[in-house]
């Protein structure tokens, strides 16, 4: 059967609201060192993996793997993470979203957001649990979720 993207817009039950804070305590450092691992560090942080405690930072210089991006951590908990946990992707930026969609494909994966996100111009599928609409491409993301956000009260 085929994977479904699973996302929620806003606060979801028991989420893991704060990744980061998660990370730190729960990764292991052979997510880091792994070909996805590795692969998504340098796409979003554009950061290298030379071991399983030191990244590469072009900014940062050397650091530790809790100094990475919000977004990055946020993925590689998507990704090697086994708890079923669902995880706030809001820390992730519109780099994440392509690494987000291909882990979906490998894994049941369901995360939450409070913003909307570009996931591109290629075709996909994604279930806004919200609402139990399946989207296919951005437009249909865009015109499903705006109406969710929270910042749509405001309005009224």
């Amino acid at each position: 059967m085929k994977k479904l993207l699973n996302v929620y817009i806003g606060d979801y039950p028991g989420e893991i609201y704060n990744p980061a804070l998660y990370f730190k305590n729960q990764y292991e450092p052979e997510w880091l060192t792994s070909e996805l691992g590795r692969q998504m560090i340098f796409d979003v942080d554009k950061s290298k993996v030379i071991g399983a405690n030191l990244i590469e930072s072009p900014v940062l210089g050397p650091i530790p793997p809790e100094r990475l991006s919000g977004g990055v951590k946020t993925l590689l908990l998507m990704a090697f993470d086994v708890s079923g946990n669902i995880f706030n992707a809001t820390a992730c930026c519109d780099k994440c979203a392509k690494w987000i969609l291909q882990i979906a494909e490998k894994k049941d994966l369901t995360i939450t957001l409070h913003h909307s996100m570009r996931f591109g111009k290629e075709p996909y599928e994604i279930r806004i649990l919200n609402t139990g609409v399946v989207v296919h491409n951005q437009q249909e993301w865009i015109d499903n979720v705006f109406p969710l956000l929270e910042y749509n009260e405001l309005e009224k």
